[in-house]
């Protein structure tokens, strides 16, 4: 992949290839075998997913070689507790020691399971740094145990750490330029811990598709924010089996709505792709070529707002079958012109 930001190089180049040097996006992959040992046994989010990700994208052998490699870093509490309660990654550590345990009916740990979850978190703040620096345009994290579901008090939903809520607060305190970060969630199930994290704040906007009624309950229509954050959150409830040209329309819609609101420095992306036909956890119609619209549409709002800057991090998808594909179209197209 090329990197745009590089002009020096431009000047040898013949128009025609000028013209594509500059349309040619460079995007990372933030990932590491660390993310097995969150073992969790025979579960929906279970260890093979991350297996499913990195083999989806490796039978892509032009796309994966040109996917700038990086691996991610622990998170430290300071980083966390900017998102969650003090003592909470404490108390994740004290249940993970007697471990295999839960955490609830849903969030089920192995003894490793608490340092894994903070390179969960770190892989999103190190693809904050990765854009910011210019080192690449976008960035999608292979992470696990996901996010979104953990509350400012409460681990729950398969996630320990709320991965795209603390990359946003440590972009926000590492680069004070940055004033508003965008969260984009397209998981079937509301980030209700994402919402719950940001939902009196006016600098972070939380927009979310997601079946609706379903897990976790929350993300209704009328759940807009809170004091100065009224009206930075927008919730667009889905029915089950909405047929996928309808989904993309109500996508369509709530972006543009979310855009004459709001300008943002950086998207953060919730990209959970359990809104696929296939998967066993959800009831929506999405195909791989609708992610691919949904992740060219990202594409172009983070250039025209914000230089490019898009951090994409893995949330739900448990069809093992459909999974890989699902993902290498998602990468493919943060990749693509």
């Amino acid at each position: 992949m090329r990197n745009p930001r590089c002009p020096s190089v431009v000047r040898s180049l013949p128009l025609r290839d000028v013209r594509e040097y500059y349309v040619a996006m460079t995007t990372a992959i933030v990932y590491s075998d660390e993310y097995l040992h969150h073992d969790t046994g025979n579960h929906p989010e279970r260890r093979e997913r991350y297996g499913v990700a990195i083999g989806g994208l490796k039978e892509d052998e032009d796309l994966w070689q040109g996917l700038l490699k990086l691996g991610p870093r622990a998170v430290s509490d300071e980083e966390i507790e900017r998102c969650h309660n003090q003592g909470m990654a404490g108390a994740i550590a004290r249940v993970c020691e007697s471990a295999p345990a839960a955490l609830d009916a849903d969030t089920v740990v192995s003894r490793e399971s608490e340092r894994v979850a903070r390179l969960a978190a770190g892989g999103a703040c190190h693809a904050v740094d990765a854009v910011m620096s210019g080192e690449t345009d976008n960035a999608f994290v292979a992470c696990r145990p996901p996010g979104h579901h953990a509350t400012v008090a409460r681990a729950m939903g398969f996630c320990l750490f709320n991965n795209v809520a603390i990359a946003a607060r440590y972009a926000q305190a590492q680069y004070p330029q940055l004033k508003n970060v965008l969260i984009v969630d397209f998981d079937v199930h509301h980030g209700n811990g994402t919402q719950d994290i940001f939902y009196d704040d006016p600098t972070v906007f939380y927009y979310s598709l997601h079946q609706f009624p379903w897990y976790p309950g929350t993300g209704r229509a009328d759940e807009r924010g809170l004091g100065e954050g009224e009206g930075f959150t927008l919730n667009v409830p889905v029915p089950a089996r909405t047929p996928a040209a309808d989904y993309l329309r109500m996508f369509e819609r709530g972006l543009e709505s979310v855009m004459k609101k709001f300008a943002p420095d950086l998207v953060l992306v919730s990209a959970g792709f359990d809104a696929h036909v296939a998967d066993p956890l959800g009831h929506l119609m999405l195909a791989d070529e609708d992610y691919a619209r949904i992740t060219r549409r990202l594409n172009e709002l983070a250039r025209g707002s914000c230089g490019g800057r898009l951090v994409s991090c893995l949330e739900g998808g448990y069809n093992l079958r459909t999974l890989g594909a699902t993902i290498r179209t998602h990468v493919a197209s943060l990749a693509g012109p």
